[in-house]
């Protein structure tokens, strides 16, 4: 049924569109799910690290493609152009992917320094592309002490800001000193059980939106911004 706009005086009626579940329905990308998984600690023994490979492990397991970024030689945010080479290997390698995994310590109730430079040296825009948008996240931390949720909810927060997917199941390691072995390895516990449900959620998220999720973001706002700028520009040339 037509829109009736006659109520709605604000409203731009050629930037506004009424959302079409035919349009959600695309043909798959053929490529597996490209998954980007973020870690924030440089020790030698890192427990996110840990989770993270092992979340790797689980993801191509569920038919999923992966790549681990190592933040080691990463400069802080603006200490450095963004032409330094571990800026291009990470923007990079967010550019390829189709969802993500981040996956910090909790330290003095946040996430790590190292987890949120990672974040910040990815900006929200690069001329008209936007890195993160649409692509799915999942979050995800360890802890020395009991189990806490301070580090995924900060990054729930950046996830949203970032314009990102962010699944609902998320993963809390307590004392994750105890939950690996010597090899880095994760064993077998309700933690263990947690992270296969959360990689099998986000590879399913994945699947959904990647193909549609330039549809997902399309905004009124931003039509409304543009078709204003053609506007500008007719009315230009035709001064001319």
């Amino acid at each position: 049924m037509p829109t009736d706009f006659s109520n709605l005086p604000n409203l731009r009626s050629d930037a506004f569109a009424v959302p079409a579940a035919s349009l959600l329905q695309r043909p798959s990308a053929p490529h597996r799910p490209r998954i980007l998984l973020l870690y924030g600690s440089l020790r030698e023994r890192s427990f996110s690290r840990f989770a993270v490979e092992e979340s790797a492990h689980l993801l191509e397991a569920f038919d999923a493609e992966t790549k681990v970024f190592n933040p080691s030689g990463l400069p802080l945010p603006d200490d450095a152009p963004a032409s330094h080479h571990k800026v291009q290997e990470l923007r990079e390698l967010s550019a390829w992917s189709e969802g993500q995994v981040w996956c910090s310590p909790e330290r003095h109730g946040a996430m790590t320094g190292i987890m949120k430079a990672q974040i910040d040296w990815i900006p929200l825009e690069i001329g008209a592309v936007r890195p993160t948008q649409g692509k799915t996240l999942a979050v995800m931390q360890v802890s020395g002490g009991s189990q806490s949720f301070n580090a995924v909810n900060q990054l729930r927060v950046l996830g949203r800001w970032m314009r990102m997917i962010t699944i609902p199941n998320q993963s809390s390691v307590a004392k994750a000193y105890e939950q690996f072995d010597e090899n880095g390895r994760m064993k077998p516990s309700p933690y263990y059980d947690r992270i296969v449900d959360v990689m099998e959620e986000l590879v399913k998220f994945t699947l959904l939106t990647r193909d549609t999720s330039g549809y997902l973001t399309d905004r009124y706002s931003e039509r409304k911004e543009e078709a204003a700028m053609v506007e500008t520009r007719l009315n230009l040339e035709r001064a001319l």
